[in-house]
């Protein structure tokens, strides 16, 4: 969902070892904190150069130490800058920045609760958009499923920024890493952003090859069996350079 565009009132100080105010430049905010704004923004701006968003919807979030940073409501991510740096605590309680936090704080936030995850990728891609209409849970059509944890779960619908909504993808993420959201678009964690982006990256390719592959008439596309995702799972693990 697009959001609105608003101000926030002023904040209560830094706390947890993170320094500045609202309003502050990144010269000002606490060790860490500056880098990841940045990563974050560079994060959302790739949303909307990859078409998995358009203008101010979906949003991005990532922690660092006990602050959560996220994309401010209804700001275009092109024209944000060091000093829009926004950030709450694990409460929701705003610590960073003088714009309004992410209408979907709650999702996030509720990511971080309840998981490892460092930070989160919520978008309206629109191939996931389209399947999460039409099914309960993304048929296997490629290995890549067992990267996201198993079979991607649909989560039910629920207006956008509601507690309601937030419960219900948690509990479609329950033993995963993403799932789709019903009539609504994706939301993928992970240990960094850059995991995270790929990861809806790669939900987002998977929904369009199995809508590409459904769409021919009188054929139907051949799934992985539980057996062939937990061997491709274990495989995964082992994927990619040893340090």
């Amino acid at each position: 969902m697009a959001e609105q565009h608003g101000t926030g009132q002023e904040a209560e100080g830094a706390e947890r070892g993170v320094t500045g105010t609202r309003g502050e430049g990144s010269a000002e905010l606490g060790e860490g904190v500056a880098e990841a704004w940045a990563e974050l923004v560079d994060t959302a701006r790739r949303t909307v150069a990859d078409g998995l968003v358009v203008g101010t919807s979906g949003n991005v979030s990532v922690r660092v130490g006990d602050t959560v940073l996220v994309t401010p409501s209804g700001v275009p991510y092109d024209r944000l800058t060091p000093a829009d740096v926004t950030g709450v605590d694990l409460t929701g309680r705003q610590v960073l920045g003088a714009l309004v936090p992410t209408s979907e704080l709650p999702l996030h936030l509720g990511v971080y609760r309840t998981t490892d995850a460092r930070a989160v990728v919520h978008t309206h891609a629109v191939h996931a958009t389209a399947v999460s209409t039409l099914v309960d849970e993304l048929p296997a059509i490629h290995y890549m499923t067992a990267a996201l944890g198993g079979p991607v779960r649909v989560a039910r619908y629920a207006t956008y920024g509601t507690p309601e909504l937030a419960e219900n993808t948690l509990r479609a993420l329950d033993g995963r890493t993403g799932c789709l959201m019903r009539n609504h678009g994706t939301l993928t964690h992970g240990a960094g952003l850059a995991q995270a982006y790929d990861r809806t990256a790669q939900l987002e390719w998977m929904c369009r090859v199995w809508l590409t592959a459904s769409s021919v008439p009188g054929m139907t596309p051949t799934l992985l069996s539980r057996e062939q995702l937990a061997e491709a799972g274990e495989r995964l693990r082992g994927y990619g350079q040893r340090e």
